[in-house]
């Protein structure tokens, strides 16, 4: 089976005033379908600096990275914003939702952005809803939630489209340890059924432990 993550030579570096910084380099990875992986590695070692390059919200300088058997470092920015809305789910440690609409609404929108037609997108929320145990609660929005049934709308939300990967930056970090571990344990119990391969930024023991694989990054570099 191919690689849904291929990394080939990574590097990615930043300019701030006169000075280069290296984010990452020498990045050779490769991350088979339904992986549980995890990348872990003290703040500034560049794990989000990956998890960017592998969410084509950003482009390395040089190597080569496909992405779902797709070469995404020849792809022009209206290429990489459709293969993000087709392939790529995101959860984010602030859980990214919108304020102002509810958790169906929230889970909707990336359908919306996709052109599902109404009947299949509310088929497919409730269905992410009922996944992740909130089937009763679409109609509230986020400042009526907990933050770990927020995160929860934030796992629906980046599963619905069904992806081929799911990209999760320090996904427990805001919760408390309970809750944090029903997340593990949900985002593990998806990743079973669904077959869908998730990529982990994090710090937190119980997703190392859990993970698959487990990638140690220190200064931009993969440790072997």
């Amino acid at each position: 089976m191919k690689p849904v993550i291929k990394a080939t030579s990574i590097k990615k570096t930043y300019k701030l005033g006169k000075t280069t910084v290296t984010g990452v380099e020498d990045i050779n990875l490769e991350v088979p379908p339904r992986a549980f992986l995890a990348i872990a590695g003290p703040s500034g070692s560049g794990k989000s600096t990956l998890l960017n390059l592998f969410g084509c919200l950003d482009t390395p300088c040089s190597g080569e990275l496909e992405i779902d058997n797709e070469l995404v470092t020849q792809f022009k920015p209206k290429q990489l914003a459709e293969l993000r809305n087709r392939k790529i789910g995101f959860i984010f440690q602030t859980f990214n939702l919108i304020a102002v609409l509810s958790a169906f609404e929230n889970v909707e929108f990336p359908l919306i952005l996709l052109n599902y037609s109404k009947t299949e997108r509310h088929r497919m929320v409730h269905e992410a809803l009922a996944a992740v145990g909130l089937e009763r609660h679409g109609h509230h929005r986020p400042e009526e939630m907990s933050g770990g049934q927020r995160q929860r709308v934030a796992i629906a939300r980046a599963l619905v489209k069904k992806p081929s990967l799911v990209l999760a930056d320090e996904p427990t970090a805001n919760l408390d340890s309970r809750t944090g571990d029903e997340i593990v344990h949900l985002m593990l119990e998806m990743n079973r059924k669904l077959g869908t391969t998730f990529v982990f930024s994090t710090h937190d023991a119980k997703i190392i432990e859990t993970a698959s694989t487990v990638c140690r990054i220190c200064d931009g570099r993969l440790i072997p």
